[in-house]
């Protein structure tokens, strides 16, 4: 997959992993990361997935609807990823935090869903909820800012609020922060991100 990876001073380790929104590329999320941490690894990658030319992390069959045998394809790729990655950049792949933004976001959520140890942590930034009907792994000791807009046109407020539960029933320590924005991203809720960041890493 095609990333940017640049080392960090951090005495513990914590990589961020960042995840563009459809159309993004993997520059995109580097000032959120220097936001949030200026002393981690980050690891940031672009989607494989094309849509009308603009990077994805998987397929949708239109808007708001998940091809889910691309999704779980492509969630495995991810996953295996990130652990060539730890490998080959010497990062530990056990401290990762994700930050991710709407189809990024979605991705990242996903790992929580399918893979127990994929992350220490998320920020998920206008997510929705990637599959629905399946048993979430224990996540104990994870920890997820969900921020979300009350005027989204893209993440409907259910999506945040479903999210959030089915998280909390996980038992990871779930937050959800809402913006009275759409879908774009402010620098009030990157700040909040911050904070709750700070205070679980």
């Amino acid at each position: 997959m095609k990333h940017i990876f640049k080392k960090g001073t951090k005495a513990d380790g914590t990589t961020l992993l960042l995840l563009h929104g459809t159309g993004g590329t993997e520059t995109d999320l580097l000032p959120i990361a220097e936001m949030i941490d200026p002393e981690a690894n980050v690891l940031s990658v672009r989607g494989n997935v094309l849509e009308n030319g603009m990077p994805r992390f998987f397929r949708r069959l239109e808007e708001g609807v998940f091809d889910e045998e691309d999704l779980l394809l492509r969630t495995d790729e991810l996953n295996d990823f990130l652990i060539e990655a730890s490998e080959k950049y010497g990062f530990d792949r056990n401290l990762i935090v994700a930050i991710g933004y709407s189809n990024g976001a979605n991705i990242a959520a996903s790992l929580l869903f399918h893979h127990r140890y994929a992350l220490k942590g998320a920020i998920l930034l206008h997510p929705m909820v990637p599959r629905r009907g399946v048993e979430l792994p224990d996540l104990t000791g994870t920890a997820v800012f969900i921020s979300a807009g009350t005027n989204d046109p893209i993440c409907p407020k259910s999506e945040a609020r479903e999210l959030r539960d089915l998280l909390d029933g996980a038992h990871a320590s779930v937050q959800l922060q809402w913006e009275d924005y759409g879908h774009q991203l402010t620098q009030s809720e990157i700040m909040l991100a911050g904070q709750w960041y700070k205070t679980h890493f």
